[in-house]
């Protein structure tokens, strides 16, 4: 059995399944039987859990977002599509593998997906950069995402990235203007696009893949335009407020749910997305057809006239002045 990294405020949880695997290694060679109490311990393990994930802080909930066994994007195309082949290369600079993206098929349906990807080890991590992106990266995504307008397939997004490479070599090679460039022609893409948040969305390195017509998020996700220690060195000159900033900056699903910055929330199991990886993508396939389904059949001119209209609603104020 694999060894599970527990998050700091699951240290209760924590020593409850370390007794339950001293338990399970002790079954085969003991002479008493042990399942039963196995089983209590599990069932108290599951409440226990449950428990915790009750009333989490959008500071524990950035933790989870950003847990290293938490299924990426790469884990979703396997499990929600099919038939997926990999497409490198933004045919100006080179190939930045913090971002997949490739051609495949949702139920049937020939698609483009396109999502950031983070490494599961040392070696894979700097390879795909910690899931930060580079210029040709974004550049990459733009080259799919209008050969999809010109095969007429819709583009399937995965967004989790602390943030966009802040490096030297990357703003040479005009890292803004092609974030902007991306959100630009994805605003005017005339094929659908479904956009998920399954980790950190963090800033302009999220939102260069993520205008959409229906935007989708997991429970424990985060969704911000800065991420909780950039502001808080911001505002206060040190990250050891994160916290704080996090509880500001309404980064959780059900805050951006409510501001209407998000359509749907999808629900994770017990204990996030990182203890059941095969339940999670069964769930977002569900999802993702659901969202698909509503706007499969519209034609150009209508997805385009949906889309501008749901990104005017952004945002909400009060008017306080009297009438004139």
């Amino acid at each position: 059995m694999a060894k599970r990294t527990f998050l700091d405020f699951e240290k209760p949880v924590a020593e409850l399944e370390h007794k339950i695997e001293e338990l399970r290694q002790m079954l085969p060679g003991s002479k008493v039987d042990i399942s039963r109490e196995i089983g209590q311990l599990e069932q108290k393990s599951l409440k226990l859990t449950q428990r915790v994930y009750k009333n989490l802080t959008p500071w524990q909930i950035t933790k989870i977002a950003r847990h290293p066994e938490r299924p990426y994007t790469l884990d979703y195309v396997r499990e929600c599509f099919t038939d997926f082949i990999e497409l490198h290369g933004d045919r100006h600079f080179g190939d930045d593998q913090s971002i997949i993206s490739g051609l495949a098929r949702f139920n049937g349906n020939a698609c483009v997906v396109i999502g950031h990807q983070k490494g599961r080890d040392t070696k894979e991590r700097a390879l795909r950069n910690f899931g930060m992106t580079r210029p040709e990266g974004y550049r990459k995504a733009l080259r799919l995402m209008k050969t999809a307008e010109k095969f007429k397939l819709p583009v399937f997004t995965f967004i989790d990235t602390p943030g966009a490479f802040p490096g030297i070599d990357a703003e040479e090679r005009g890292q803004s203007e092609a974030i902007g460039r991306n959100i630009f022609e994805m605003a005017q893409l005339q094929v659908p696009i479904i956009a998920t948040v399954i980790g950190e969305g963090g800033s302009g390195g999220a939102l260069a893949i993520a205008v959409a017509d229906e935007v989708l998020m997991l429970q424990y996700a985060v969704y911000s335009v800065i991420s909780p220690e950039g502001c808080a060195s911001i505002l206060w000159k040190t990250s050891d407020k994160a916290e704080t900033a996090a509880e500001a900056l309404c980064i959780t699903a059900p805050e951006l749910k409510t501001l209407g910055l998000i359509d749907k929330i999808v629900d994770e199991p017990v204990g996030g997305a990182q203890q059941d990886a095969h339940q999670m993508a069964t769930a977002l396939k569900r999802a993702l057809r659901d969202a698909w389904r509503e706007v499969s059949d519209l034609k150009p001119a209508d997805l385009l006239e949906r889309r501008y209209q749901r990104l005017r609603a952004y945002g909400r104020f009060t008017d306080t002045g009297a009438n004139p």
